[in-house]
């Protein structure tokens, strides 16, 4: 005689064992890569993963009663527990009992599955809650590392992390590990039931699935972490070469690079599909293997009861099909799980370079002012780059006062742009100090800085978007002053071409202002700085790419500004000394 089901449940102390591990492999495996604020939450999702798992088996556990009335109708009265519930209830027939168990069965299965969904839509939520921080705290984090960092990167590889790689880690990572949890919690749930029940059922099980998982990870452990980091190098400089081609289109056009640029996308198209196609082979491996396991498992099972009782052959077949059935897919999801995880672990060295310990804030974004009065004093600067050996400048002093219009020359190389980038604080000197009216410009005022100065360089920068949003740059559309742009447009000498316009500030500009001249640009710019009302002008080579008649039309227009607010500190870069003519003096820089 079988035992009662009851018995068959794992014992407590397997539980907390089970769940011990669980708790302590989320822990050593992945507590690092999830932020602080995340991971006090991560152990009730932990949790909530093997509560998962314990209702699963709960489910399965409540088919058994149902396979017991089917393979031995005469248990409803042999069995003492399932005779006591036929008594206690008052049921007066066998029918009755078997529909009110079923129904019983029927009724925790919906229960179980609805639990199931709600703690599923935690996980979840937790799961994209974390995407969420993790992609925006990664944008600013790399916003914040500043200019120079920005600059020895490539914008398409920062941009996949930001878009894609911090998505592929909740959803290739985080998402098929807690899977792996929740699967192999329920395979120690079933397998403990089945070794109280059966020891030939559990040596089978062992011995048939064990070695096919064995032999899937041997097979393919090496070669599906190699084939992430192949697909993600490939989508990256895929990337790139778009990205490059579109922002390049005039060179690669005259120069005929199209062709090159096009065998480079599909090679790593080429790429892509070929480790995509092994890696969707390697993904249907678990099915093959547990499939056959399973057949090999009941084939000898069938050798091996011969001899038995035929109800004990019965009911052992059928608690082993039942277990085996629930078994497979467990043991698939893990091997497709693990197979996604180790596919997706390069994303995990992205994260954790990034530190996002804490939630990465934006430096001061106040719109407070420096309330400049006096002057900008330079004294010893002195600037290095990290990969050279040199000073690109070294040991300036001078002084600009307001109100002052200062330019600046100087042969190529000779550090004019990277003298503007210390001005606006986009680097830090590596000896010497710039202070406005007395105080040092330092990283907890340097927001109030750039809140007082406005800045043309020789390529403006421009969204794709509206003119009026280019000018306003920053600031929603509901907040913009439009006096103030009006007034900044017309001294920028911007009317006539705003007004021209179909749709007048409203109109589009085209990507990096497609749709303007190189003129209209450095206009939109002066506007832009006009608008911000700030007390001082740069101009980095603003007119350099510009024909002579534009570039006479630009600086007299900064010539007009000039006249106009005898206040308004004016410094600029040009090579020729003609654009600078209506400076008060001129540094050269050597």
């Amino acid at each position: 005689m079988y035992q009662p089901l009851i018995k068959f449940c794992p014992h407590p102390a397997i539980i907390t064992q089970v769940l011990i591990i669980f708790v302590l492999t989320m822990k050593q495996s992945f507590l690092g890569v999830i932020p602080r604020p995340f991971r006090a939450q991560g152990v009730a999702v932990a949790l909530s993963i093997f509560v998962r798992a314990l209702l699963n088996f709960v489910g399965l556990a409540a088919l058994l009663p149902i396979l017991y009335l089917i393979l031995d109708s005469q248990s409803i009265h042999s069995n003492p527990y399932l005779a006591s519930i036929y008594e206690r209830l008052g049921f007066e027939s066998d029918t009755m009992f078997v529909v009110g168990v079923s129904l019983a069965m029927v009724l925790f299965i919906i229960i179980k599955c609805g639990a199931n969904l709600f703690l599923y839509r935690f996980e979840r939520d937790y799961i994209y809650n974390l995407y969420r921080y993790l992609s925006r705290n990664l944008y600013i984090d790399y916003f914040n590392r500043g200019l120079s960092f920005i600059k020895s990167s490539n914008s398409a590889v920062l941009s996949r992390n930001v878009n894609v790689v911090c998505y592929t880690f909740v959803a290739g990572v985080l998402r098929p590990l807690a899977v792996i949890c929740s699967e192999v919690a329920l395979f120690v749930m079933i397998f403990a039931t089945i070794l109280a029940y059966s020891p030939l059922a559990a040596v089978l099980t062992i011995a048939i699935f064990i070695p096919a998982v064995w032999l899937y990870f041997t097979l393919v452990r090496k070669r599906v972490n190699e084939y992430g980091k192949r697909e993600n190098e490939a989508h990256r400089q895929k990337f790139r070469d778009v990205v490059e081609t579109y922002r390049g289109y005039a060179d690669i056009e005259i120069n005929n690079a199209f062709p090159r640029m096009l065998s480079s996308f599909e090679q790593n198209v080429d790429t892509i599909v070929e480790v995509g196609a092994k890696n969707a082979t390697v993904s249907n491996l678990p099915h093959i293997f547990t499939e056959v396991g399973l057949a090999v498992g009941m084939a000898l099972l069938v050798c091996l009861s011969v001899g038995l009782e035929s109800g004990d052959m019965k009911i052992l077949f059928g608690v082993f099909a039942v277990a085996a059935l629930r078994l497979m897919p467990s043991i698939r999801a893990i091997m497709g799980s693990w197979t996604s995880l180790r596919y997706n672990r390069y994303t995990i060295d992205i994260i954790r370079d990034a530190n996002l310990d804490t939630p990465t804030q934006m430096e001061d974004t106040s719109a407070k002012r420096f309330g400049f009065r006096d002057k900008i004093s330079i004294k010893g600067l002195s600037f290095r780059f990290e990969d050279s050996d040199h000073d690109t400048l070294h040991n300036l002093s001078f002084e600009i006062a307001k109100g002052e219009k200062v330019g600046i020359n100087g042969r190529s190389g000779a550090g004019k742009t990277t003298f503007f980038n210390l001005l606006l604080g986009l680097y830090k000197p590596t000896e010497g100090t710039i202070s406005i009216d007395g105080e040092p410009l330092r990283a907890e005022n340097r927001r109030k800085w750039q809140n007082t100065i406005g800045y043309v360089s020789q390529s403006v920068f421009l969204t794709d978007s509206t003119l009026l949003a280019n000018i306003a740059l920053g600031c929603e559309e509901s907040e913009i002053d439009m006096a103030r742009v009006e007034r900044a447009v017309e001294m920028a000498s911007l009317g006539e071409f705003v007004r021209a316009l179909p749709n007048g500030l409203h109109s589009r500009i085209g990507e990096c202002g497609a749709l303007l001249s190189g003129g209209q640009r450095q206009r939109i710019g002066i506007a832009r700085a006009l608008y911000k009302q700030a007390d001082i002008l740069f101009f980095d080579e603003a007119t350099s790419a510009l024909d002579s008649e534009t570039e006479q039309s630009i600086n007299d227009s900064i010539r007009t500004l000039s006249e106009a607010d005898k206040e308004l500190t004016i410094v600029i870069i040009a090579h020729r000394e003609s654009s600078l003519s209506y400076c008060d003096r001129i540094i050269t820089l050597k």
